[in-house]
C-alpha cells in the first residue's frame, strides 16, 4: 500500500507556511503564503486555502486531509477559534473546518483519499509539539512540554504524543503565568506581571531601549550582549533567569519526562542559554533538576509535521 499522504499548515500572523508530508514525516514539498491579517478572517482562510491548493498540486496520490496550527485559542474538536488577540483581526469565532471546506469545495474528490477534505485544528504551538514529540527532541516520551520563546511564549504539554489543551482549551498559555521579573510589566493579554512581558523577544527589545539602549531589534540586542555590553548583557539576563525560572516551575509542577524549548531565542547561544539553565536548576526541585531542558530539534518544520501528524498518526497505514 503507498504511503499515506496529508497536509501540514502552520498559521502565524505574517506567513502561512504548509508542507505535504508521508507517513513517515518525509516532505515532499512545501508551499507559503503571506497571511493578510488586517483583511480580515475570510481573507486569512483564503491564504491557507491557497498553500493547500498548491501542495495538492504536488501529491502523488490521495491526501488524507488538512492539518492546521493556527494562532489563537483553538478548540480541537470543532476546529474553532476560541479567542485571539489583536494580531489576527475578528479571528476569534472563525469556524476553521466549514470555513476551509467551503474554500477547497471545488477541489477534485479524487485529491482526497475518502473523496473530500478531513480538517483537522490545533494552536500553533501545540502543533509545535506534536512535531516534537512526533520526530524531534521530545519522540519517545511518554510525556512532554515543549516551551517557545519568541514573539510570544506559548507551551504544550503533551501526554503520550497528544497535547492536553485543558476545559477551556487554553492550556499551554504558559506565557501568562506570573513572573516576578515582569512585575509591573504590560503583557500582551491585557494583564501585567506575566513571563511572556519579560521573556518574549520584542519584551526583551523593549526593556533594552526603556533603559537607555538604542531601538534595535532581539537579534541585536543578543549580539550586543554576547559582545560584552553591560547593558544588553543585563537586559539579556533577566529575560533568561524569567525564563529559566518558568520552566522551573512548569517542571515542578508537571513533572514532564523531556523539557523540550523551542522558538526563536531558543537559538541565541550560550548568551541566553547559559543564564536560563542556571536559574532553571536554582529554581527546580531535586527530582527533576537532572530534567535539563534541551532544544528543539525540528526547527521551522515542527509545526507543519505537528500539523501533519493530526491525520498521519490517526491513519492506519502511518
Amino acid at each position: 500500500m503507498s504511503t499515506p499522504l496529508a497536509l501540514g499548515l502552520d498559521l502565524g500572523g505574517t506567513k502561512t507556511a504548509g508542507a505535504l508530508v508521508t507517513g513517515d514525516g518525509t516532505v515532499l514539498a512545501r508551499a507559503r503564503a503571506a497571511t493578510p491579517a488586517a483583511r480580515g478572517a475570510r481573507a486569512v482562510l483564503a491564504a491557507v486555502a491557497k498553500v493547500a491548493r498548491e501542495l495538492l498540486a504536488a501529491a502523488p496520490g490521495p491526501v488524507l486531509g488538512l492539518g492546521l496550527g493556527a494562532a489563537g485559542t483553538i478548540d480541537p474538536a470543532s476546529a474553532t477559534v476560541v479567542a485571539a488577540t489583536d494580531t489576527l483581526p475578528g479571528w476569534a469565532g472563525t469556524r476553521l473546518r466549514s470555513g476551509l471546506t467551503a474554500l477547497l469545495h471545488d477541489v477534485a474528490p479524487e485529491a482526497w483519499a475518502g473523496g473530500s477534505p478531513v480538517i483537522e485544528a490545533v494552536n500553533d504551538v501545540h502543533a509545535h509539539g506534536l512535531g516534537e514529540a512526533w520526530l524531534g527532541a521530545a519522540a519517545g516520551a511518554p510525556t512532554a512540554l515543549l516551551v517557545a520563546f519568541g514573539t510570544g511564549v506559548g507551551g504544550s504539554f503533551l501526554v503520550d504524543g497528544a497535547p492536553l489543551t485543558g476545559a477551556h482549551h487554553v492550556g499551554g498559555h504558559v506565557g501568562h503565568v506570573p513572573s516576578v521579573q515582569a512585575a509591573g510589566l504590560p503583557c500582551s493579554c491585557g494583564a501585567t506581571g506575566h513571563l511572556e512581558a519579560v521573556a518574549a523577544g520584542p519584551a526583551l527589545a523593549a526593556r533594552y531601549a526603556r533603559l537607555g539602549g538604542a531601538a534595535v531589534d532581539t537579534p541585536e540586542v543578543i549580539a550586543r550582549a554576547a559582545a560584552g555590553e553591560p547593558l544588553a548583557a543585563r537586559v539579556v539576563t533577566t529575560a533568561a533567569a524569567a525564563a529559566g525560572e518558568g520552566l522551573a516551575g512548569l517542571a515542578n509542577a508537571l513533572d514532564p519526562h523531556r523539557l523540550v524549548v523551542s522558538g526563536g531565542l531558543s537559538e541565541a547561544g550560550p548568551t541566553w542559554w547559559d543564564p536560563v539553565l542556571e536559574a532553571y536548576r536554582a529554581a527546580a526541585l531535586p527530582a527533576v533538576r537532572a530534567a535539563v531542558p534541551v532544544p528543539a530539534t525540528l526547527g521551522g518544520d515542527a509545526a507543519t509535521l505537528g500539523a501533519a501528524s493530526l491525520l498521519l498518526r490517526r491513519s492506519p497505514t502511518a
